[in-house]
């Protein structure tokens, strides 16, 4: 990411370049997240303009991660899509009732429409029901300022803060007028210095602690509640006092649009919900109507408070993205079948993709395929339909051996579990466990497809690669090594190209054995394909290099890998 200013001083960026370049001003001290379109490019944006930023192996870990160095004062940015969050959401639930000593945002981009996820669930239930103060910015410089305050309103009340983004917002570029000079990379933000004070009963959430630390947090909520009201980041703009509209995010901008006489209450803190200042407002005008995207969450509190708004139909605008053709009809009452949108040509798999040979494998050999999350998952389309199931990330080992467990024996000796390299460290190792640790009756075959990168969101680093998110050299994580200390004997490495005829021999009898197998089917992905090679010569010059360095002379068991005599 780099940005390059007009004569205003004005940037033209994305929600999520706005994000990253607010993060770097706002004195973040570590970014932390896992890849999940439409959240990928913050974390990265973030990491080019010099801030320290890395991918967990999941979110949950993402989450955790920041809340430790949350504890020590430090600000931190954790980033993630919105079915990321149920991965996080055990720590979620828990780290609002114990609180941070830093700014903690924990930004989550959700999906309306699924234009790459596997459903559309709107992330402002998570902040209602963890009991989190949630942002929800409108367009690219409402997520650049937006953040500061979330960082302000994070530390003054001691509380982790989600900022929901969407993937309108996270990927349109609007102008943004920053705090600070492009060129000011480090400025004086004013961010705490780290530092670990012990707080025994507000970190350990045993019974005891947990109690009173509710009732803090439901008392820093109506606290917050109190400020949204004074001085929350809402806007009320009035124009006609015939029709007024309540909303919040990418639906304001429709909302301008559709109707541009009618009066607003734009949100920019939709948790705790400034109910006087919506009461009042929906009072003033003759007619209220909320426009929001997804679920009906903020019309039904509105209503259950006894305000008289009126809502979406249901029916029709509660699936998919709002536009201004679709709030221009739900201000009408115009719930008419919309027309079909054209069908566009459906995704498939790269040319030269090696997760092609491995499905036509599994096709050739008729296997019942458990599958997962990932480019992969285009396998389950035509031309190859070798797919039966996606569910969530890391469940094609669980619901594969739920099928074994229960199938006459003749079609579970059909089941195998297929899962690529980043979403096997993301969420298929206890699966692995649960492989080797309650093992059917017929055994099981897993495949994990490695392509040496995460590519179904931009080909990112993961703990199997070696590198890190900067592409910085690191321990580089062992499939073969897992599935022998899980309690697999049977791990084979191939490449599922290169040793297509040996992978379908080796998999029929795989699956003619009552016995636990596991293949690495190892190929790298063709649009990575150099950069991976490139990286692999570099580790192996290093590596040579590192072998022929002389031992020292004080001790040949030292090890201490200086010249000799030091």
């Amino acid at each position: 990411m780099h940005p390059s200013q007009d004569p205003s001083g004005r940037l033209l960026l994305s929600g999520n370049e706005a994000v990253a370049l607010s993060a770097l001003h706002c004195g973040v001290a570590l970014g932390t997240g896992y890849p999940g379109t439409p959240s990928t490019e913050i974390l990265e944006g973030f990491s080019a303009l010099g801030g320290k930023a890395q991918w967990a192996p999941n979110e949950k870990v993402a989450a955790e991660v920041a809340l430790g160095a949350a504890f020590a004062r430090a600000r931190v940015l954790c980033t993630m899509k919105h079915v990321g969050l149920n991965v996080a959401a055990d720590v979620l639930f828990t780290m609002t009732y114990s609180g941070v000593d830093g700014g903690y945002v924990l930004v989550v981009a959700d999906d309306p429409g699924m234009a790459s996820s596997q459903n559309e669930q709107d992330s402002r239930r998570y902040a209602e029901a963890a009991a989190a103060p949630m942002f929800e910015p409108a367009d690219s410089q409402e997520a650049y300022d937006l953040l500061h305050t979330a960082f302000e309103v994070s530390e003054r009340w001691q509380i982790p803060v989600l900022f929901r983004l969407t993937t309108r917002v996270s990927h349109s570029k609007s102008p943004v007028t920053p705090r600070f000079p492009l060129d000011a990379l480090f400025p004086a933000t004013g961010a705490p210095q780290p530092e670990f004070v012990r707080n025994i009963a507000g970190r350990v959430m045993v019974p005891g602690h947990a109690k009173p630390a509710h009732k803090r947090l439901r008392a820093k909520l109506a606290d917050l509640q109190e400020w949204n009201e004074a001085e929350g980041p809402n806007r009320v703009e009035r124009r006609s006092a015939a029709l007024g509209v309540i909303t919040s995010g990418i639906s304001y901008h429709h909302v301008r649009e559709a109707a541009p006489d009618a009066s607003i209450l734009k949100l920019g803190l939709s948790h705790p919900l400034p109910m006087k200042t919506l009461r009042d407002f929906a009072s003033s005008v003759e007619r209220c109507v909320v426009i929001e995207e997804n679920d009906p969450w903020l019309a039904t509190t509105c209503r259950a408070a006894g305000l008289a708004v009126e809502a979406k139909d249901d029916t029709i605008f509660r699936f998919g993205e709002l536009n201004v053709d679709r709030v221009r009809r739900i201000l009408a009452h115009d719930s008419s079948p919309e027309p079909e949108p054209p069908r566009g040509r459906p995704p498939e798999l790269c040319a030269g993709c090696p997760h092609r040979s491995s499905f036509e494998v599994m096709k050739e050999l008729d296997c019942i395929v458990s599958g997962d999350i990932g480019c992969y998952t285009l396998a389950a389309l035509p031309p190859i339909a070798a797919m039966d199931m996606m569910i969530d990330m890391g469940a094609a080992v669980g619901m594969g051996l739920g099928l074994r467990h229960v199938l006459p024996r003749a079609q579970a000796k059909r089941v195998v579990s297929v899962i690529g390299d980043s979403t096997f460290l993301h969420g298929g190792l206890p699966g692995l466990v649960e492989m080797a640790y309650n093992p059917p009756e017929t055994g099981h075959v897993l495949v994990i497809l490695d392509n040496g990168t995460t590519a179904m969101t931009g080909q990112q680093e993961h703990p199997g690669t070696g590198r890190q998110l900067d592409g910085e050299a690191t321990y580089q994580v062992s499939y073969e090594g897992m599935a022998r200390a899980a309690g697999v004997t049977n791990v084979v490495t191939l490449n599922p190209i290169r040793e297509k005829a040996r992978f379908k021999e080796l998999l029929a009898e795989a699956l003619r054995k009552d016995e636990l197998t596991v293949f690495i089917a190892r190929s790298p992905c063709i649009l990575a394909a150099g950069r991976i090679a490139a990286w692999e010569k570099e580790r192996k010059a290093r590596e040579a290099a590192d072998a022929a360095t002389p031992p020292c002379a004080c001790d040949p068991d030292c090890g201490c890998g200086g010249p000799a005599g030091d």
